[in-house]
């Protein structure tokens, strides 16, 4: 009895052990499985079908001139002396006036009438004084010749003298004040004196605000018309600290409206700020061949590319790169089997992109010079690589 338990305990450890051997067995080749898919993850296998499906297209690796590009936002301005804001230096009521935003004006075109009781008061004062001053000047002119012949005293002619300078003072400032609401002082007689006054344009250009209406009460600061000039409308533009270092006057841009696509308007750098703004940009400002675009307006915003520097690169299309787990790549053609056809992934790095093309920098030892690389389809391969991989 006890010998047939000893042989029972026996057979038992016999299976274990056999049962122990199959299982590190079945380990080792998941694992060996497991290393061979580690290996080929950069590579994947389209079938002929799929191949034609992606619409996948083949090309090399191109030598380009790209511009290193700092793109930039901006606005059309216009320089302080051709930007005017139109006032009336001493009030009144607005009696005429018509202008319209965008009506073009030219230099001494009445922009407005108005009218004001002190006018008539400053007229009548001007002409007054100038009555006075006549008959002060023929007075110093006979005490003149009345000291010639010692009959007068010498403090007299000094009197009248001293009274014909201050009215020759007053009259000056009371033409000027007269100038200043425009109404010229040499064309006033005593029975032509006027109630209303002129605003007159003081440069060629356009009206870009209107802020009147009939009847209009208005003081000397309310602002009346904005005028603008286009002849020397300029670009603005707002360039980050650490962009400007790259800048130099002279430097080519590209622009383009804040609605439009291509950037196919020019410009060129000619004033680089000295200052920087609360946001942290500086002003560079740059010239326009023309301004005479009726599509370039004051005020537009814009969007623009400076050209700071052309290099010859290494260059693919833009859709040939694909971007994966924050890293670029691309995809490289290699030998193709009957029905398939195999790619394999190659790390790069992107450097400047300029019409449609980006410079690459391949991997020490890559031949990109013989490389066959899909320069369309790209993200089609990655996607056929993450499902193989799931």
């Amino acid at each position: 009895m006890k010998s047939s338990l000893i042989i029972s305990m026996l057979m038992v450890a016999v299976f274990l052990m056999a049962s122990c051997g199959n299982t590190n067995k079945q380990e080792t080749k998941v694992e060996a499985e497991t290393k061979d898919s580690v290996i080929v993850k950069d590579e994947v296998v389209l079938t002929t079908e799929q191949y034609k499906v992606a619409e996948i297209k083949i090309g090399i690796v191109e030598q380009r001139n790209l511009s290193s590009l700092v793109k930039v936002n901006g606005v059309l301005d216009v320089p302080p002396q051709n930007a005017v804001s139109v006032s009336a230096p001493m009030g009144g009521y607005l009696r005429s006036s018509g202008l319209l935003p965008g009506q073009a004006v030219h230099k001494g075109q009445v922009l407005a009438v108005i009218e004001n009781p002190e006018f008539v008061d400053m007229q009548q004062e001007y002409l007054e004084s100038k009555s006075r001053m006549i008959f002060l000047e023929q007075e110093l002119k006979r005490q003149q010749e009345l000291r010639k012949e010692d009959v007068n005293a010498a403090k007299t002619l000094q009197q009248v003298s001293s009274e014909y300078n201050m009215m020759v003072a007053k009259m000056a400032g009371l033409r000027q004040k007269l100038a200043l609401i425009g109404i010229n002082a040499n064309s006033l007689t005593p029975g032509k004196i006027a109630r209303t006054a002129n605003l007159y344009s003081p440069i060629n250009g356009f009206v870009t605000a209107s802020n009147v209406n009939r009847g209009k009460y208005v003081a000397p600061t309310d602002v009346l018309f904005e005028l603008s000039n286009k002849s020397d409308m300029h670009l603005v533009l707002n360039v980050f600290e650490k962009d400007v270092r790259q800048l130099r006057v002279g430097l080519p841009i590209r622009f383009a409206l804040a609605n439009e696509t291509e950037y196919n308007r020019q410009a060129t750098v000619y004033l680089i700020g000295k200052a920087t703004s609360a946001d942290g940009t500086i002003p560079v400002h740059c010239h326009l061949p023309s301004s005479t675009d009726p599509s370039l307006l004051p005020g537009m915003y814009v969007k623009a590319l400076i050209e700071t520097r052309t290099d010859n690169v290494n260059a693919l299309p833009i859709e040939a790169v694909v971007e994966s787990d924050g890293k670029n790549y691309i995809f490289v053609q290699k030998d193709t089997a009957q029905g398939t056809v195999n790619f394999k992934m190659i790390p790069v790095v992107k450097g400047t992109e300029e019409g449609g093309y980006v410079a690459v920098t391949f991997p020490e030892g890559f031949d990109a010079s013989a490389a066959r690389i899909v320069v369309k389809g790209a993200y089609a391969v990655l996607s056929a690589m993450k499902n193989v991989e799931e």
